[in-house]
């Protein structure tokens, strides 16, 4: 007979900042949950799972925090997890999606939705023979996260440079992406959907400023523009454009809310944020991915609502249907 579960509920994190809204929501409602830190971390594989219910909200860009070992333990650990019957929000499948880009744009492409074509490279060199670069394009990592190693590149031979000069570039897996660049209106930003299960939390724009780390926490970018930012990546120090801006999104298109729904179903996410933008041509292009519930209490706030709260209703749904 296996022992039985210690708590209800087990949430694996590595920053405990973007989680700490959630945990005082936890807190509040008095439920039995553990809390696993994934920065320092062992497990055991003759160990049950101890707990009813996991939920993973480990981040693909534990590495800019000093992490690089977080990724690789967390996926085995869910995969221990799963192989032992342990229920998992976000389990390894979805948590592998999201450390792959490629495998992103495959599967959007897959389901018929428009997406930047993109050329995924080990080597700058393998890029040399093909006649199919078409520049300016944006370098990102495969395992991307908060915008890190993202750059605008303007030719084969700034990249060459770029690779050579700054060879941590190719971290943190050594595969990186050309993808193509795709102008929007700057004053209109990009949108993120949240989506808990199928359901469709809130929509957000985001006015980028030309910055790259959109991560939504208020531990990264701060309601007021001003605060004390705990983000581990900083803007170069020749940056000079405004914080990133966040507006609730009212008027989300019924087809766009559709189409990140399908995404969400088919790639069996419990909590997902996907991102898209739209270009002067009138194309709606998805680009991103995101398993991790980085949420905005204010954009929720703005909808009527506390969205930690959503989140916690949630867990508590799935723990009763156990």
């Amino acid at each position: 007979m296996p022992d039985a579960p210690d708590t209800d509920l087990a949430i694996l994190f590595e920053n405990e900042a973007w989680q700490q809204p959630l945990f005082d929501v936890l807190d509040r409602r008095g439920l039995s949950y553990s809390k696993i830190d994934l920065k320092s971390a062992a497990f055991g594989n003759h160990e049950p799972p101890r707990a009813r219910l996991y939920f993973n909200q480990a981040s693909p860009s534990a590495y800019v925090r000093g992490r690089p070992r977080v990724v690789p333990f967390t996926l085995a650990l869910l995969r221990h997890l799963q192989l032992r019957g342990a229920p998992v929000l976000n389990g390894a499948d979805v948590f592998a999606m999201e450390l792959s880009k490629t495998a992103q744009i495959t599967q959007l492409g897959a389901l018929g939705i428009d997406h930047p074509r993109s050329i995924t490279f080990n080597d700058a060199r393998a890029l040399e023979q093909r006649d199919d670069l078409i520049f300016p394009a944006m370098l990102k990592p495969e395992q991307g996260g908060s915008g890190a190693r993202m750059q605008k590149i303007g030719s084969l031979e700034e990249l060459q440079a770029l690779l050579a000069g700054q060879p941590e570039v190719w971290e943190p897996d050594q595969l990186l992406l050309l993808q193509e660049f795709l102008p929007h209106d700057p004053e209109i930003g990009i949108v993120r959907m949240e989506f808990l299960g199928d359901e469709l939390l809130y929509a957000m724009r985001v006015v980028t400023h030309g910055r790259y780390n959109l991560c939504p926490s208020e531990a990264c970018n701060p309601a007021d523009g001003d605060g004390a930012s705990s983000c581990a990546i900083e803007p170069p120090a020749e940056t000079e454009a405004p914080p990133v801006e966040f507006y609730p999104f009212h008027d989300l298109p019924d087809d766009a809310r559709e189409a990140g729904r399908r995404i969400v179903h088919h790639l069996k996410m419990d909590v997902a944020g996907i991102e898209y933008l739209e270009t002067p041509s009138g194309r709606r292009v998805f680009y991103d991915i995101n398993a991790n519930s980085n949420l905005r209490r204010p954009i929720g706030e703005a909808f009527g609502f506390d969205p930690f709260e959503r989140v916690a209703d949630f867990l508590e749904r799935r723990l009763s249907a156990l």
